[in-house]
């Protein structure tokens, strides 16, 4: 895939709102998340980038699958102006509970204060909880159980009160 064809995909997600594009073509793949109130950010190993079309690259017949969830856009669209989302600190994977058949540690519409814990993300083996910094209500959860994340994504919307 050319840094053109990346550079139109996240256009494409620029310019219709989508908060999430994922395209694959043969080994190459490329997933363009993009967050409320963040850049649109794209995660791609650098070894699939390549500067150009080479000579013996063909073009594909078909367009790339667009896969592109519903439920996160819906759930920005209704949140209020003022609303303040928790960020995550550290790149490691989201659990909404501290075990697999335990309940999760809010749920949205729950009032929570400041700092109680909302989720724990998982780095080299290391389990860090992540706290409300404010008291609110817990509008939007923006990241699935078991998801990786990045440093500074998004992952609760909490309206303040």
């Amino acid at each position: 895939m050319t840094l053109d064809e990346i550079r139109e995909l996240i256009r494409l997600i620029s310019d219709t709102g989508i908060a999430e594009l994922e395209v694959q073509r043969g080994d190459n793949r490329v997933r363009i998340r993009q967050t409320p109130g963040a850049e649109t950010s794209v995660l791609l190993p650098a070894s699939q980038i390549s500067a150009g079309p080479s000579s013996g690259q063909q073009k594909p017949e078909q367009p790339p699958a667009i896969a592109a969830p519903a439920e996160p856009a819906a759930a920005a669209k209704k949140e209020n102006d003022n609303t303040v989302y928790v960020k995550s600190p550290i790149v490691g994977t989201f659990y909404e509970s501290a075990s697999p058949g335990a309940p999760p540690f809010v749920r949205i519409g729950e009032h929570v204060t400041a700092g109680k814990v909302l989720c724990i993300i998982e780095s080299m083996k290391l389990m860090n909880e992540i706290e409300a910094d404010i008291a609110g209500v817990v509008e939007s959860r923006l990241v699935e159980n078991g998801q990786p994340v990045e440093y500074g994504e998004a992952l609760f919307g909490i309206r303040p009160v």
